[in-house]
């Protein structure tokens, strides 16, 4: 779906409000570099920002490589991130992400959209992360389920399809926003547009906003 003149520019006025709102909002898994936001943002699927921040705390002053990572057993690395939830397929993936990395990029993050996709474990969504956040890459938009439900709420989205509404997102927000427009609205998500009990008396979006699918 192309957006229109009226769909940019009420898209515009939203991100400037996020913005003002928002200015010093970034990403909330602790990591040092990109392999760790790598292996943070497997390990964040299903699971809170702080418990993945107190396991790689541990984790990552262990283990800080790709290497070592990888030359960890299965059982060793479940037992380790078994808090985050779903550990062993998480393991499963780590693991696997680390093997290939050391194999085919000398250990490194690449810097590059099908590279990452092509490794164990990551999808589109944790390359968009990763190449934003820890490259400053505009390749996409993060669409998690902050994203998601307050997007849709916003009428810049139509589904609750990540990848469908990515490309909406894409196509109603200027690249140079694409980044930091999913950092602000995770911060917004968490703080006052909340899944079940939105803040909308509290909210700088109220006047743009047409609430779609909030309960009067």
């Amino acid at each position: 779906m192309v957006a229109n003149n009226e769909e940019k520019r009420r898209a515009a006025k939203i991100v400037r409000r996020l913005r003002a709102t928002y200015p010093d909002a970034e990403c909330a898994l602790r990591h040092e570099n990109a392999f760790q936001l790598l292996v943070a943002t497997i390990l964040s699927a299903q699971c809170t920002d702080e418990r993945v921040n107190l396991v790689t705390r541990e984790l990552f002053a262990r283990y800080p490589t790709a290497q070592d990572l990888a030359a960890l057993s299965q059982e060793r690395l479940e037992k380790l991130i078994q808090s985050t939830g779903f550990f062993r397929n998480k393991a499963k993936s780590i693991r696997g992400c680390c093997q290939r990395l050391v194999e085919r990029h000398g250990g490194e993050v690449p810097r590059d959209l099908e590279a990452l996709v092509a490794l164990p474990g990551v999808g589109r969504k944790t390359a968009n992360v990763v190449l934003g956040t820890a490259f400053g890459l505009p390749t996409g938009v993060v669409v998690d389920t902050h994203v998601s439900r307050i997007s849709q709420r916003l009428g810049l989205t139509h589904t609750a399809d990540p990848v469908k509404a990515e490309r909406e997102l894409m196509e109603h927000l200027p690249k140079r926003e694409w980044i930091a427009y999913s950092h602000r609205v995770i911060h917004h998500g968490r703080q006052v547009c909340k899944a079940r009990k939105p803040l909308c008396d509290r909210c700088s979006l109220a006047d743009v906003c047409p609430r779609i699918g909030v309960a009067s």
